[in-house]
């Protein structure tokens, strides 16, 4: 067990511990073992350190990203995924490997699979008149092919996870200032400053239960006003973009 934590491995040197204090369990209740000495090292290993991903959440800086997101000179999938993200704010995965089957322009959803969310339900994105123009232009290009954002070298593939990342270090942002996932975190930050329900947020982030009858159940809860958050995030970032005057963020929710 210690081999394995001095790797760095925390979760499967707590779970080594787990089995290996079974079988002393079984080995006791069946006369084999007097004691389970895997017992007193319970607390020995270390939780796992959460790892925060970097982001920009000052609206200034989130203006300025967007106005180098635009100007961006690369492929135009790259560039169209990075204008998409801050407006869905979905994990990177989910964005490179949508496929067109999943959205519906007409209710203006995007059903992404369970199993891609590793939930027991699909997830129900609301999209915005911005993010909906996006799709439009990337759909001209790529709405032949079944992925939104489709690999360079391989159509039947989706675009690589390092393609965000990378486009982010060209226009100058460090890992340590932006990432693919920090949109996830400027949206989350923000939209809880502009008086937004947190459980609303939270449900929009897919950071739900995990229980299959929860999940079936509540996959929709929050829609209508999701919705309006959506949206309204949406405009703001326009807002942003657009270098005008920045109204505070607790004056800029209109909707309760």
């Amino acid at each position: 067990m210690d081999r394995i934590q001095n790797r760095g491995a925390l979760d499967i040197a707590k779970r080594v511990l787990q089995t290996c204090g079974q079988v002393f369990d079984h080995a006791i209740i069946n006369g084999k073992a007097e004691y389970n000495p895997a017992a007193p090292l319970k607390g020995k290993i270390p939780s796992k350190r959460v790892k925060h991903h970097a982001s920009i959440t000052e609206p200034k800086k989130i203006g300025e990203l967007l106005r180098a997101i635009d100007s961006l000179d690369s492929k135009f999938t790259t560039k169209f995924a990075l204008q998409l993200a801050p407006l869905v704010f979905v994990r990177p995965g989910e964005l490179r490997q949508a496929e067109w089957s999943e959205f519906n322009r007409a209710t203006k959803e995007w059903h992404i699979p369970a199993e891609r969310m590793k939930m027991p339900s699909p997830h129900i994105a609301p999209l915005s008149s911005q993010a909906l123009t996006i799709l439009s232009e990337i759909h001209a290009l790529t709405g032949h092919q079944k992925y939104v954002f489709p690999s360079i070298r391989y159509d039947s593939r989706p675009m690589s996870d390092g393609t965000v990342n990378t486009a982010l270090r060209r226009l100058g942002y460090t890992k340590e200032e932006m990432t693919g996932h920090g949109f996830r975190t400027m949206a989350s930050t923000n939209l809880n400053e502009m008086g937004w329900k947190p459980d609303v947020i939270e449900k929009q982030l897919a950071h739900e239960e995990r229980n299959k009858i929860r999940g079936a159940y509540n996959r929709a809860e929050y829609l209508g006003e999701r919705r309006t958050m959506m949206q309204e995030w949406a405009d703001y970032l326009d807002n942003l973009k657009k270098d005008t005057e920045i109204m505070p963020l607790n004056q800029w929710k209109k909707t309760a």
